[in-house]
């Protein structure tokens, strides 16, 4: 019903739109009597082999949503209903910004992708830490991070270190975002000597805290071999708990649109099925290089049931999905999980 009567129709209206009303019936859904029961029914899917610890964490399984589509955390107990394992808010700022100008979201329905170009818009660090608070959640919560626009490179890890501080009580596990292309220069953040610094504010801080909570790292699928090396090292050394791989690309990979249509859309983010090859050798690599001792997220590219096996085969511990939940629906979800559990009792 999704893909035949559904998807059709909200893609004749502009994606953001689309996006923000979404938004806000998820928020009602839950308020309508016997509808949470109903979407679990024909949504979620639960089996025991479906579990996993990862970075001291218990999942009931293995798919989450990405990054992106709850920026604020105002719809969290919708995703459970639709069977995800965990939810990821953000990107989430120390302070509100509006983002980058509109148009900023452009679907290429031929090819399954996406390219945005939203530059970290969010209701700031001290509002999505009340959405959560204010929620009633049996899910893992993961809090994506990032800087302000306007806080220059050479303090960017102020702007981390105090979203970490604001969300803390609130989110399970944290994910440093330095590999957005939408933020200018964010991406330079991603060089050893400022990652480093990054990196090691927010083990100071969390060392602080009575709790200790995973810390991951979303890395882009555009580095070189040797800087993705470079990124592993700091990993290691810093004992870093994981790594979410991988982001948009900055790339243009697409077979249905001229040069010409892709031009004129501009900058942005690319995602959706033609980033799944490019962002499954990163985590090949990386878990080849890592001896498999660092968990890692797989993200990108992932539309139908097989590619959740194959991000698992090279190497995931995780997987989360965008895009595909944007072309595939809710049903995604059930699927792939449904695809996990025979793979695992055969």
């Amino acid at each position: 019903m999704y893909k035949n009567i559904i998807r059709p129709l909200l893609f004749q209206f502009n994606p953001e739109t689309i996006h923000n009303i979404t938004i806000g019936s998820f928020k009602i859904l839950p308020h309508i009597p016997l509808l949470p029961k109903w979407l679990k029914h024909h949504y979620a899917f639960h089996s025991p082999a479906l579990e996993r610890e990862v970075f001291g964490l218990k999942f009931k399984n293995p798919i989450g949503l990405a990054a992106g589509l709850d920026k604020n955390a105002e719809a969290m107990q919708v995703f459970e209903y639709f069977g995800f394992g965990f939810v990821e808010i953000g990107t989430v700022t120390p302070k509100s910004q509006p983002g980058n100008e509109k148009p900023r979201i452009f679907r290429l329905p031929q090819d399954e992708a996406v390219i945005n170009r939203m530059g970290f818009n969010n209701q700031g660090a001290l509002n999505a830490a009340k959405n959560l608070k204010n929620s009633q959640l049996n899910i893992i919560v993961g809090g994506n991070i990032g800087k302000n626009k306007n806080t220059p490179i050479d303090t960017a890890e102020n702007d981390y270190t105090a979203s970490l501080d604001i969300l803390y009580d609130f989110v399970d596990y944290f994910v440093v975002n330095v590999s957005s292309p939408n933020t200018p220069n964010l991406r330079a953040l991603q060089d050893k000597e400022p990652l480093a610094r990054i990196l090691k504010a927010l083990k100071l801080k969390i060392a602080e805290k009575s709790i200790k909570k995973p810390l991951l790292l979303k890395i882009a699928p555009d580095l070189s071999l040797g800087q993705l090396d470079d990124v592993i090292d700091i990993i290691v050394e810093l004992n870093i708990d994981g790594l979410v791989a991988t982001n948009t690309t900055i790339r243009r990979f697409y077979d249905s649109y001229s040069q010409q249509y892709i031009d004129a859309i501009g900058a942005g983010g690319l995602s959706g099925k033609p980033l799944k090859p490019f962002s499954n050798e990163i985590i090949k690599h990386i878990h080849k290089q890592t001896n498999g001792k660092v968990p890692i997220i797989g993200v990108g590219g992932i539309m139908q049931p097989d590619d959740v096996l194959e991000k698992l085969d090279c190497g995931a511990s995780l997987v989360q999905l965008y895009t595909g939940f944007i072309y595939e629906g809710p049903q995604l979800v059930k699927r792939s999980l449904q695809a996990i559990d025979l793979k695992l009792k055969k």
